[in-house]
């Protein structure tokens, strides 16, 4: 027992104290927000598209496809394959994309469960898709994302869900306490091709990349050996998918910094602070307005509500008001986080305790790397003592 407890590495309460990333800025506010951001940006690079095919752009696509790894699409052709692919069939690919008649192939439809118990679909790319979709982002990142909003901090370079939290905490204790938590209802699937195209083109004055992410946009989706055309979302599981989202939701970033609200957005997680339940329900009437009529999308009226920030959960966390503001675990996260030991520590698994240790371990290293972020050490001390109870009852059992 004792060389077996050895291997358990399941230190969590020593990261409770937060993970010693650098503070977000304090709001100065909406003034000095605007001041930041300028209202329109220069068009991108005409010949955009021998950019994209430039061998060190290609190179760091492929690497990010690599290590990303994934399921292979509709053509079977694994990640570990598309190297030999492309040293045959390159020049071709290079060709049509030059020429902008590249046609990707329809993505495949796979169902994962959520965490909630609900079903997510996800439209997987075949590699080659993948490897060009992930060159044009890398191409159109470090012109567009300089446009984004300061308070926008899903999928950028630089940025992360942990500053997201923090400027969430610093709105709080400025005497915020009450969130508009926005939910949009399946925004992947809504989002309107036509109107995000023209978004695109407003800045993109190469025809040719424009075409191929129209293509990309229309591909099809198979499900069940059927092939569907899609006429509107985007595949939510593609390197290009994440951008295009930010960039479909730029346009409510500027309308809420406009009418100078206070708020967090993490890709199509959008909470507003405002300081009365009376500002909030008026905040919700009215955001919800302009995203239905302006942007083409649906909010979700039984997820979305106006409620302390204490009750509400936010990329897993929520802020807790009392001496001092402190970043706390969502109820619902250690929820899932204990149904998922409960499975990992099933005595009834037929696996060594050493695998069972090995698994958990991997689990709990990512777990705690992520809500390690959070402020409240007694939560991290009871669920170290709490895995520990239950492997000593494994190895009793056994």
């Amino acid at each position: 027992m004792g060389t077996k407890r050895q291997k358990i590495q399941l230190e969590l309460a020593f990261m409770a104290e937060g993970r010693g990333e650098a503070p977000m800025a304090a709001d100065k506010g909406t003034e000095a927000s605007k001041a930041k951001r300028k209202p329109e940006y220069p068009a991108l690079p005409v010949l955009l598209m021998e950019e994209i095919c430039q061998r060190e752009n290609l190179r760091k696509a492929l690497q990010r496809v690599r290590q990303n790894k994934g399921s292979p699409g509709i053509d079977g052709m694994t990640v570990k394959k598309l190297s030999s692919y492309l040293k045959k069939h390159w020049p071709e690919i290079r060709e049509q994309l030059l020429a902008g008649t590249y046609q990707p192939q329809p993505v495949k439809r796979v169902e994962i469960p959520k965490p909630n118990d609900g079903i997510r679909k996800l439209g997987i790319p075949t590699a080659l898709d993948r490897f060009i979709q992930q060159a044009i982002m890398q191409a159109l990142q470090k012109y567009w994302d300089k446009a984004f909003s300061e308070h926008s901090y899903g999928f950028r370079p630089g940025r992360s869900a942990h500053q997201a939290i923090s400027r969430s905490q610093q709105y709080v204790e400025q005497g915020y306490r009450w969130v508009v938590d926005i939910d949009l209802e399946k925004f992947f699937d809504r989002v309107n091709h036509d109107k995000l195209m023209g978004k695109l083109a407003k800045r993109i004055p190469d025809k040719r990349l424009l075409k191929i992410i129209r293509a990309f946009l229309n591909a099809g989706m198979m499900e069940n050996g059927l092939v569907s055309a899609t006429t509107e979302g985007m595949p939510q599981g593609g390197p290009l998918s994440p951008l295009l989202s930010n960039i479909v939701l730029d346009e409510l970033d500027r309308e809420l910094e406009r009418r100078g609200h206070r708020f967090v957005r993490y890709a199509d997680d959008c909470n507003i602070y405002v300081r009365s339940e009376r500002a909030g329900n008026r905040v919700m009437e009215n955001i919800s307005k302009f995203i239905t009529r302006k942007l083409k999308l649906k909010v979700n009226q039984s997820k979305s509500k106006v409620d302390r920030p204490w009750r509400c959960k936010f990329l897993g966390f929520r802020i807790i008001v009392g001496k001092e503001t402190k970043r706390g675990i969502a109820p619902r996260s250690l929820s899932r986080f204990k149904k998922r030991v409960r499975k990992l520590t099933c005595y009834r698994r037929g696996v060594s305790m050493e695998q069972m240790i090995e698994k958990l371990n991997h689990y709990l290293i990512g777990w705690r790397g992520y809500f390690g972020y959070c402020q409240t050490p007694s939560v991290m001390v009871r669920l170290d003592s709490w895995i520990r109870r239950r492997l000593r009852c494994v190895y009793w059992r056994r």
